[in-house]
């Protein structure tokens, strides 16, 4: 699961049962990112406050967008497979994202979204390497000097939080696959998926827990 020990949700208690259960929400399992963090909640208590910021300024579309070319560009599966899933979830087709991934000539991104996934991707993979034309690009495609801090935010945000179970050895969710095995490939472009082994079948005392972390 990761390369380091984590507690376990049948042993969580306090502040990491609370950690776990947020992050479960509604689903049927525990996603694998989150059992790394058990060790300090309170960190992603921080970065959960600072999306709901970076959201706030920002339609989730954008913020989709902007989040998909920054971990494309570190390589990132575990964000690049979950944040192109709630693209299609909401604004694209499969077909859709594919030629977004691919950067084909008949994706649907309009040109300042082409030019702000590609800012985006800068800002994660080589920081030093955006230019001022860069900047001005953005401007000229309709992008105020506050939006673009937006922009140059969310990507540099994502490469804090996309790393840390990168580096500790979590895998991307089997649930994160169900799409295309062409879309899937191109997306798991670090980790690969967890097997279904990784993800089983909740039992009869999980499934309880389960709901009552979600009533209380």
């Amino acid at each position: 699961m990761s390369y380091i020990t984590t507690i376990s949700p049948e042993q969580a208690s306090g502040e990491v049962l609370d950690l776990y259960r947020r992050q479960q929400g509604s689903q049927d399992y525990l996603p694998n990112y989150a059992r790394v963090f058990c060790y300090r909640p309170k960190v992603m208590q921080a970065w959960a406050s600072l999306q709901q910021e970076l959201r706030s300024e920002m339609d989730a579309k954008t913020f989709g967008l902007v989040t998909l070319a920054a971990a494309l560009a570190i390589r990132s599966s575990y964000c690049a497979l979950a944040h192109a899933g709630k693209l299609m979830r909401y604004f694209y087709t499969e077909r859709e994202m594919l030629a977004i991934v691919r950067g084909e000539e008949g994706s649907p991104l309009t040109v300042a979204e082409k030019r702000m996934m590609d800012v985006a991707a800068r800002v994660a993979e080589d920081s030093g390497s955006v230019t001022q034309a860069d900047i001005d690009a953005l401007r000229v495609a309709g992008f105020s000097d506050a939006q673009v801090f937006d922009i140059v935010a969310v990507a540099a945000a994502r490469c804090f939080f996309a790393r840390i179970p990168d580096a500790l050895g979590v895998q991307p969710d089997a649930s994160l696959g169900n799409m295309s095995g062409a879309l899937c490939e191109l997306l798991t472009v670090g980790r690969p998926i967890a097997g279904p082994n990784k993800m089983p079948r909740p039992s009869r005392r999980q499934t309880k827990q389960r709901d009552l972390w979600q009533s209380s």
